[in-house]
């Protein structure tokens, strides 16, 4: 029975690599948009996760996401540190700079500012130099990307000057880092630095690092921090997961990958069911055969099954096949650096061509438990 059904299902290449076609391009649509999305979105806090070190980010009440920065006084890092069950709580600046190249060329950065001593929250993946460079006075470490976008065409090398609010700062140090949701070159200085070429402002602390003694309840030790500071204490996942939410009730980039993937569930619905369907409608004749030779509708109902199994895991894996391997030839661009596949996305579009073979073997199957097996002999 199974040999016949796989005859009949590849007997006519046309509609088998039809159907193959129909499910491979409706897995890759939906696996490729939903993967970029998903990175993308983890993009948005790349700059939380990169910094592993810390277990809670301390900031101003205020602060709703990552990008939104409310300065602090900076007595508020001491107290901070007294709270108990703080093991060590460091300094962090993040904000927007403009450089001035050489040539007078200027360029909007990132701009980070780690603690002088610890270094939390530095690049660790070097290219050129030493981050430890940065502990230097006027001293900056930009990313490899950032370096390729602000000096195009231009071999990697360490000395060059940059100007930032008239401070003369002097890249010796060059790292790779995982693209940000902001797509500006990251430039990471010491704190001490940052403070100096940052404009003048009554209050320069944007964000304080903690990190939780062994064996801390991290609920509870955000808690104290709040009650004793006043600030707002979240642990990295929380945080990161505001940044995230914040992106997506604030922008329409949720709703355009939304419309993207629904025309792709559509667009392949419509290819499989159809396509599928008229396989069902041409081989009418064979399944009235083996109905009048004593073929049950159960076992109709497995061969169908079985051709349907064979072309979902046949263009399931071919398009999940070709999403990886669009990621893989990509890994290098900028704009995609960092983004993969994940398993997640493997096994949500996996059920969902299951789906769709199963509405396409439901919307087929109607006519062949209908059929009359008498069609055999009629012209």
């Amino acid at each position: 029975m199974n040999k016949i059904a796989l005859k009949i299902l590849m007997g006519d290449k046309a509609k088998y690599l039809g159907l193959i076609f129909g499910v491979s391009f409706a897995s890759l649509l939906m696996a490729q948009q939903v993967s970029i999305f998903v990175n993308l979105m983890a993009r948005t806090a790349s700059v939380i996760f990169s910094v592993s070190e810390a277990d809670i980010w301390v900031m101003d009440t205020r602060v709703r996401y990552i990008e939104e920065v409310e300065p602090m006084r900076d007595m508020e890092l001491y107290n901070v540190r007294s709270v108990e069950g703080v093991k060590w709580a460091v300094p962090f600046h993040k904000g927007l700079s403009t450089i001035r190249m050489q040539d007078g060329l200027t360029q909007q950065v990132q701009l980070i500012g780690v603690d002088d001593v610890s270094l939390v929250g530095i690049c660790p993946e070097m290219v050129l130099g030493d981050e430890r460079a940065i502990r230097k006075p006027q001293t900056a470490m930009i990313d490899k990307n950032g370096y390729v976008f602000t000096w195009p065409g231009q071999p990697l090398e360490l000395g060059r000057e940059v100007e930032i609010n008239d401070h003369r700062v002097i890249i010796n140090a060059i790292c790779s880092i995982t693209p940000n949701f902001i797509t500006f070159p990251t430039m990471y200085v010491s704190y001490n630095t940052a403070l100096e070429v940052a404009p003048p402002t009554r209050k320069k602390l944007p964000f304080i690092l903690v990190k939780a003694q062994e064996g801390q309840n991290l609920q509870r030790l955000k808690k104290r921090i709040t009650d004793q500071t006043g600030l707002q204490a979240l642990t990295q996942n929380e945080f990161a997961w505001r940044s995230i939410n914040y992106v997506l009730q604030r922008t329409g980039i949720p709703i355009n990958f939304t419309i993207t993937i629904t025309l792709g569930v559509i667009i392949g619905i419509a290819i499989t069911t159809q396509t599928f369907y008229m396989f069902i409608m041409e081989n009418l004749k064979q399944f009235g055969a083996m109905k009048a030779i004593g073929f049950t509708n159960m076992q109709l109902l497995r061969m169908v099954l079985l051709q349907a199994s064979i072309v979902g895991l046949t263009g399931y894996c071919i398009g999940i096949g070709l999403t990886a391997l669009f990621f893989e030839v990509t890994k290098d661009a900028p704009a995609l650096q960092g983004f993969i596949l994940p398993w997640q996305v493997m096994v949500g579009v996996f059920c969902t061509i299951f789906l769709v073979i199963l509405l396409s073997i439901v919307f087929s199957l109607r006519k062949v438990f209908k059929l009359d097996p008498a069609i055999v002999f009629k012209g």
